[in-house]
């Protein structure tokens, strides 16, 4: 029984009894009590003994039951479209995997992993690539969101260590958020920051970032950094730090290397690279030289960048300049993106690094892995990174790749030619909980693997915290856990020697025991302590931050040195500005930035099955400047036709001042699945930095230009429908779907449309209609018996109907009030969800405050809840409050 007296358990729980496991979604790791109701479904609320939440959770994670739903999984193997059993399965990928390895060589095959994997199956997967196949080829999707942070950290401290942990936000005077949209990406961080201050006031929070973003609310000062310009601001303050006597010459004399010519580098930058005024870096200079306590948290504007290695060396060279590191309240905290991207990054999950923290290109390393393993033979130079593997897929020099629990032919950059390169691949496999990825539907064999809830391991978080994942529910079908699954194709290929772990606690203490050899190699991880666990004590395991040894147990790292660099002194580097690898021109004059929305997570193939979570954004947009949508010819919630030299997407237009003008924002999660025009990444130039490999997701040239729609369209249906139109954006809602289509051929028949879009024969259901074709109006239900089946709405121009009211009528026997396209004088439209948790809408919201002469978010949490659980939503409330009190002023 752990501290609250659930439970702990390795095997599903029984109905009633609380698991706790960590959440499947970002990196901030928070502790989940999942409690099963027996019928398939399970009860979610934040775990108040895990110190990263505290019992804390945001949007996703508070609707983590809402996903746990068996539909549309894979529950056997498919070779070829075709079910098929496991023995099968398994011969067939060890048969082609083994035959192309004999053919052309180890460095032939390729697998592409996932930061949410659990530790012990990154272990065996990475364990099989270099020390069983010989190759290198292994990298993972964490490649896209935080391998500039690994190289950063490798350059500076030796290895990839985390300095610090999440009680520094709490501690610190000051908080420098770069490149991070915290309040959306990692809501239950920007949370414990929000409580911090509103605690202690004189805390100040800085955001940098070219948007004002939902974090922005929370900042004393937003600095509105151009495309790439991150170094020239932290140049300029590594120079200002110097000029002003900030320097901690007692902790670099003592611990650091390099300080000299950082400062040279840093003084002989151009600060106007950074976008902003003279003022404004002197006023964050002279904020950031004056506060010693001081966290700077970056994530994916900083990483994702071709010189990403060199944003974070220029963060990391202020920090080690001023001795503000591995002290209380001090330091550069990566936040990861990914639940376990910690643990891959553990475990050699990159194409460029060894387990355990150990260097493939260290022949003491790579011969300790190798005796350790006792393997018949270990990789000698790194593997292929992202983007060079699917260059290298596209080439035919991969001619056999396996995917694990991700989706690149979505997620890589220049998404169109990564797809083309795995269909034309010889031989793909697939591990996966649906067949219906972007990427299953390519591949030969497509595995049934297990997920959130039904998995059982470890994950690391951002702060160096490993925490236990549980199952809550039995697997769906013959799916199997992922370490299983590699471990049967392992032995399938001759290897079981390495091979014949039962159960996760068994690969985990290998693990362990191997980062103690790690640790005498003067390596920082180091869980040696944890080698010995027995299953019972794996199964009760409670967060932990590492290292775990004899001799220590977690705490800070560097703030008395003790770097890993071979003189134990960190290394200051000299980086000089580089702007983003490509330039816009006439042709494609605009930057192009992408990222996340606040309810939905990679490419939705587990939060597209919350209705709720669709309801906050659900449908792909562009975010474009006033003035830049004014030249250009778009309107506020018409569609842009948005492109760059490698594809193109139709996006719905949000104009709004927060957007940074000559950029726009997209997100990043449709699919062809979702909204195969709103594919963004497909747009997405595939340059990289030189050191991390990983690509520039935030500055791509674009152009853009309205899409050229004859007509718009709103439908919702009990059924998912079946659209042909150019534009159509799909989502759940309520007992049904909600679709959003536009296009550029006139419909003449908007009766036969509708039946088309929903798939039904002319004479299974009652047809209602209202048809204006001289005013391009156009209104069609659908009933069968006395139900409402779908609902299509069409006009000209955007669809001005009250959806959440429409879907709302799904399943009711009103066909003539669901064409009204708005709600009764007796039911209230609530609006646009603004609050997830609660669903609670817009117009609600904006009426209480109205109407209960609300001041304050707090004061409108007390009224309706929103803003009461998880909290992602206090920026938009906040927003609406200052909005109520313009409009009063202007009366």
């Amino acid at each position: 029984m752990d501290g609250a007296g659930q439970k702990l358990r390795s095997t599903p729980a029984t109905a009633g009894t609380a698991v706790s496991t960590t959440c499947a979604y970002c990196g901030v790791g928070c502790g989940v009590l999942a409690t099963p109701d027996g019928a398939g479904g399970v009860a979610i609320k934040g775990d108040k003994t895990h110190t990263a939440n505290f019992g804390r959770l945001c949007s996703k994670g508070s609707a983590l039951g809402e996903t746990v739903s068996t539909e549309g999984r894979l529950l056997a193997p498919r070779i070829d479209g075709r079910d098929a059993d496991w023995d099968t399965a398994i011969a067939l990928v060890a048969e082609r995997f083994s035959a192309t390895i004999e053919k052309h060589g180890p460095d032939s095959v390729a697998f592409y992993v996932s930061g949410q994997l659990l530790s012990e199956d990154y272990y065996v997967a990475n364990k099989l690539m270099k020390g069983y196949i010989g190759s290198a080829n292994i990298d993972t999707n964490s490649r896209l969101c935080m391998a500039s942070s690994v190289a950063g950290h490798k350059r500076a401290f030796g290895t990839d260590t985390v300095p610090g942990n999440y009680e520094d936000l709490e501690e610190a005077d000051l908080i420098v958020l770069v490149g991070s949209n915290l309040a959306w990406c990692h809501p239950v961080l920007y949370q414990r920051i929000a409580a911090a201050k509103a605690a202690r006031p004189s805390m100040k929070v800085v955001n940098i970032d070219p948007r004002r973003t939902a974090t922005t609310d929370l900042a004393d000062m937003h600095l509105s950094v151009a495309p790439g310009g991150d170094v020239a601001i932290f140049n300029a303050l590594l120079a200002h730090i110097a000029d002003t006597g900030a320097i901690d010459h007692a902790y670099t004399n003592a611990h650091i290397d390099g300080l000299a010519d950082s400062v040279a580098a840093a003084k002989a930058c151009d600060p106007s690279a950074s976008g902003l005024t003279g003022a404004e870096l002197a006023e964050f200079c002279a904020l950031w030289a004056g506060t010693q306590k001081v966290v700077t948290i970056y994530s994916q504007g900083v990483n994702q960048s071709s010189a990403g290695a060199d944003k974070v060396n220029a963060i990391v060279n202020c920090h080690l300049a001023t001795g503000r590191i591995g002290r209380p309240g001090m330091g550069p905290l990566s936040v990861t993106g990914q639940p376990n991207a910690m643990g891959g990054r553990e475990v050699g999950g990159l194409a460029n690094t060894l387990a355990c923290h150990l260097d493939i290109e260290n022949t003491e390393h790579r011969a300790a892995v190798h005796d350790f393993w006792a393997s018949p033979t270990i990789c000698e130079q790194p593997g292929l990174k992202a983007v060079d593997m699917f260059r290298a897929v596209d080439e035919g020099k991969i001619k056999a790749l396996w995917v694990m629990c991700t989706n690149p032919a979505v997620s890589m950059p220049e998404a169109d030619k990564v797809s083309a390169a795995i269909a034309g691949c010889e031989f793909v496999v697939v591990s996966d909980m649906f067949g219906t990825t972007d990427t299953a539907k390519l591949a030969d064999v497509v595995l049934p693997a297990t997920g959130w809830g039904e998995k059982d391991g470890t994950v690391t978080n951002s702060e160096r915290v490993i925490s236990r994942q549980r199952k809550v529910l039995p697997p769906p079908g013959a799916a199997r856990h992922d370490w299983q699954i590699v471990c049967d194709v392992a032995r399938a290929m001759g290897h079981g020697d390495g091979f014949d772990f039962t159960s996760p606690a068994e690969i985990f203490r290998e693990y362990a025991a191997l980062s103690g050899i790690a640790g005498n190699l003067g390596r920082d991880f180091d869980i040696s302590g944890l080698a010995h666990l027995r299953d019972t004590e794996y199964d009760g395991l409670k967060p932990v931050q590492w290292p775990v040894t004899r001799n220590r147990t977690g705490g800070r790292f560097f703030g008395d040195g003790g770097f890993f660099t071979p003189n134990g002194k960190g290394r200051m580097l000299a980086i000089t500005y580089r702007a983003p690898a490509s330039t816009p021109d006439s042709a494609h004059p605009y930057r192009l930035n992408t990222g996340r929305v606040r309810d939905h997570w990679h490419t939705m193939t587990r939060t597209a099955l919350s209705p709720r979570l669709s309801q906050h954004m659900g449908e792909p947009y562009l975010e474009v400047h006033p003035t830049d949508a004014l030249a250009l010819g778009l309107k506020p919630a018409h569609l842009a036709e948005v492109s760059s030299p490698h594809g193109k997407a139709i996006l719905r237009v949000l104009v709004s001042d927060r957007a940074r003008p000559g950029s726009f924002f997209a997100p990043m999660h449709w699919t062809q699945d979702t909204a195969p025009s709103g594919r963004i990444d497909a747009l997405v130039e595939a340059n990289t930095d030189p050191v991390s490999g990983q690509p520039e997701s935030k500055a791509t040239p674009v152009a853009a230009k309205p899409f050229d729609a004859t007509w718009y369209g709103f439908a919702v249906s009990s059924v998912r429908p079946a659209p042909v139109s150019e534009y159509w954006a799909t989502a759940r809602v309520g007992s049904g779907w909600r679709t959003e289509l536009a296009g550029s051929t006139p419909v003449a028949d908007w009766e036969h449309f509708a039946r088309t879009l929903f798939d039904v024969a002319p004479d299974s259901m009652t047809t209602l209609s209202v048809i204006d074709a001289t005013r391009g109006l156009a209104r069609v239900a659908l009933t069968q018996g006395d139900r409402v089946i779908a609902a299509l709405f069409a006009a000209r121009d955007p669809v001005a109907v009250s959806r959440g009211v429409v879907a709302n009528m799904l399943g009711g026997d009103r066909g003539d009030a669901i064409l009204a396209g708005r709600a009764g004088a007796d039911r209230p439209d609530p609006g646009a969800v603004v609050c997830s948790c609660f669903d609670i809408g817009v117009n609600t919201i904006s009426a209480a405050i109205a109407d209960k002469h609300l001041t304050s978010v707090d004061q409108i949490g007390a009224a309706l809840n929103a803003g009461t659980n998880c909290g992602s939503c206090r920026p938009e409330l906040s927003a609406l409050l200052a909005n109520a009190r313009r409009m009063d002023a202007a009366e």
